[in-house]
């Protein structure tokens, strides 16, 4: 990973949409290499994927929460059943794994309130190994999904 490199994911993190023609012309770099160059990022894994960035606001998920779970018990069956159910829960769309206590947060999205308490008394509660469930809403996004820093 040199300096281009930096310059290439650095310019694909401000605008994963650009084509190679684009990409090259803003680094001012010939096509070919900058081609090898995206390839080779692409194929070491470290341009994981492209997407598009969605406005939940926009898709009626205006309530955002952090939940905070704490585990009854952490043996490798637990934590791999509870981190297997999670992951498909549609509405989380962000969870990790913490030291200390919570155990995990996760970053849930729903329409509204009442949306939430459905899916956190059928689905959030009922996960398994859960001991104890907290949250809290989010005000405002100040920083997010912000490009690595290169």
């Amino acid at each position: 990973m040199d300096a281009l490199d930096r310059k290439i994911l650095a310019e694909l993190q401000r605008d994963g949409r650009q084509t190679i023609t684009e990409l090259a012309e803003r680094l001012q770099l010939s096509l070919s290499p900058c081609h090898r160059r995206v390839r080779a990022l692409e194929k070491s894994g470290t341009i994981a994927g492209y997407r598009a960035h969605v406005n939940a606001q926009a898709l009626g998920l205006g309530f955002d929460c952090l939940v905070f779970v704490t585990m009854r018990e952490s043996d490798g069956a637990t934590v791999a059943a509870f981190e297997e159910a999670v992951a498909e829960v549609e509405n989380v769309v962000q969870a990790q794994r913490l030291f200390g206590d919570p155990d995990y947060l996760l970053r849930v999205v729903a329409h509204d309130l009442p949306a939430f308490q459905q899916l956190y008394d059928k689905r959030l509660a009922t996960l398994p190994g859960v001991q104890r469930i907290s949250s809290t809403l989010v005000m405002k996004n100040v920083v997010e999904d912000r490009p690595l820093p290169m």
